[in-house]
């Protein structure tokens, strides 16, 4: 099993993604119950109170993790622009500050819950015998009700540990390396080895520290040491074990960034192989949202990364207007230093455009050959397209321009949406240097109104290295170094299971000079 060159990959990335997750757990964690203990002991005793608390807390556990975590980005980096702006520093708004915010949040609830109701559960007798001889509210409090209520604000506190270590694999999309970093990346790429590896090392940390704190519950229950001291003593080996190899790790100089697909994560292994080579540490921040991905590069949190000119056009610049391919290029990359100090370190010399695409014999069986024929027979059809699309302008500027009305939509993984096309569903929004085109026999359909903007790749660097020779220098020759063709092969190879940094190998041996 360990001579498998994916679960040799796995396991050499365990000790950075273990350690730096528990690192995010624990914080969280921490400052949780630095938190809700506090507030649930203010509460006990004032019933209006505590139900507003506790109904504060379950909303925020009816948030969806990944959402919780995503705004989190946001609003801590409009805090950060304000503080240096008035205040003279900033802080870093991408990765452990806003994943250790949403996690603590939704450790509350079980805490504070399990606080109340043990505090509650204890005996009127009891209380009664408290007060019979002289104790103050706060005493009878502090050294009878927690005390005896502390087996079930244990038994809050393991669930609450529980939902955290197990959200912290959502936190791989804004930014901050966790064990999810296998289950996004895995997925990706189709590297089942990484997903299932993921799952597996974060269900062993969640069921480890739940058995060590189910010790100190024990301990607690039946007031005796030794349990407490070895549940303690457990979780004190786990994390010094967990943190020993991060501890050691030497920072790297550079980030960089990829978005949520194997062309991103290729093209970023790429990079990261181009600073090697040029005697530059760099390490990667890979599963990030567009526009996180964008704003990060902006505020100087990753030095470098690929993008596409249609989607700073669309999204970022809010234009609707279609320009030339060269054009475009040109006045996106003068828009990026004008507006925001992003230097543009050169266009890759391919494009990877949106566009839709359907199984190759339907689109011959319906005489489809362009988004104007599909028009006719989207009433009858069911699209696909990725998470994003159908939040983009380029999906309502298609929707408008061709009058595309289809009977359903669905949002699905990219892996997953290819192979669905001619089964589940009947056409896929597909990217124009994906090599599963061809593999999956598919007829990407024209625009002759020309509405979808060009998607050329372009190397951008953060404002604060934008006079960086060295970084500079490094990246010149990936410019107009990638042909279409080289790049849908390579991203088909990482489609069949090859790892983004072999493949990044092989593409390196296939730039253009």
């Amino acid at each position: 099993m360990f001579a498998d060159p994916a679960f040799a990959d796995a396991w050499s990335r365990l000790p950075d993604y273990l350690g730096q997750h528990v690192i995010v757990s624990l914080t969280a964690l921490a400052l949780g119950l630095a938190v809700s203990l506090p507030l649930s002991l203010y509460a006990v005793r004032r019933p209006h109170l505590r139900t507003v608390l506790l109904a504060a807390a379950s909303i925020v556990q009816t948030i969806p993790g990944l959402a919780l975590l995503a705004l989190f980005y946001p609003l801590l980096l409009g805090i950060a622009s304000l503080t240096a702006e008035y205040l003279g520093f900033d802080f870093s708004a991408l990765g452990f500050l806003p994943s250790v915010l949403a996690l603590a949040l939704y450790s509350m609830l079980p805490v504070i819950r399990n606080t109340i109701t043990g505090i509650d559960g204890v005996d009127p007798a009891l209380l009664r015998a408290a007060q019979g001889v002289g104790m103050t509210d706060r005493q009878s409090l502090f050294m009878v009700e927690l005390p005896l209520a502390m087996p079930v604000i244990m038994a809050g506190i393991r669930t609450a540990a529980v939902w955290v270590i197990g959200t912290a694999t959502l936190a791989t999309p804004i930014g901050q390396t966790s064990l999810g970093n296998y289950i996004f990346s895995g997925l990706q790429t189709q590297n089942w080895v990484f997903v299932l590896f993921g799952c597996a090392a974060a269900a062993m940390l969640a069921l480890a520290v739940d058995l060590l704190l189910s010790l100190i519950e024990r301990g607690a229950a039946t007031r005796q040491r030794a349990p407490v001291i070895a549940g303690v003593a457990g979780i004190a080996l786990v994390v010094a074990l967990a943190l020993a190899p991060s501890l050691e790790a030497r920072k790297s100089g550079y980030v960089i960034g990829a978005k949520t697909f194997s062309e991103q994560y290729i093209l970023a292994a790429l990079i990261g192989q181009r600073l090697q080579a040029n005697g530059l540490s760099a390490s990667p921040r890979e599963g990030l949202g567009s526009s996180i991905i964008f704003d990060a590069l902006a505020a100087g949190e990753i030095d470098v990364y690929v993008d596409y000119t249609g989607t700073i056009w669309a999204n970022v610049m809010k234009r609707d207007d279609i320009m030339p391919r060269k054009e475009t290029l040109a006045e996106v990359a003068r828009w990026l230093k004008q507006e925001r100090g992003i230097a543009f370190a050169g266009a890759l010399g391919f494009e990877n455009a949106y566009a839709l695409a359907m199984k190759r014999g339907e689109a011959e069986r319906l005489g489809i050959t362009s988004l104007a024929d599909l028009a006719r027979h989207a009433p009858q059809m069911t699209i696909a397209g990725d998470y994003e699309f159908f939040g983009r302008p380029e999906w309502a500027a298609i929707r408008e321009t061709y009058g595309l009305d289809f009977k359903a939509r669905r949002a699905m993984q990219a892996e997953f949406m290819y192979p669905a096309a001619g089964n589940e569903v009947d056409v896929i929004s597909a990217y124009t240097s994906d090599g599963r085109i061809a593999q999956y026999d598919l007829v990407v359909l024209d625009d002759p109104q020309g509405v979808i903007p060009p998607y050329d790749a372009m190397l951008l660097v953060s404002p604060k290295r934008a006079d960086d020779a060295v970084l500079l220098a490094a990246l010149k020759p990936l410019a107009n170094a990638i042909d279409v063709e080289t790049m849908r092969e390579a991203n088909l190879r990482a489609s069949s299971g090859e790892a983004p940094e072999q493949v990044a190998r092989w593409l390196a041996n296939r730039l253009r000079k």
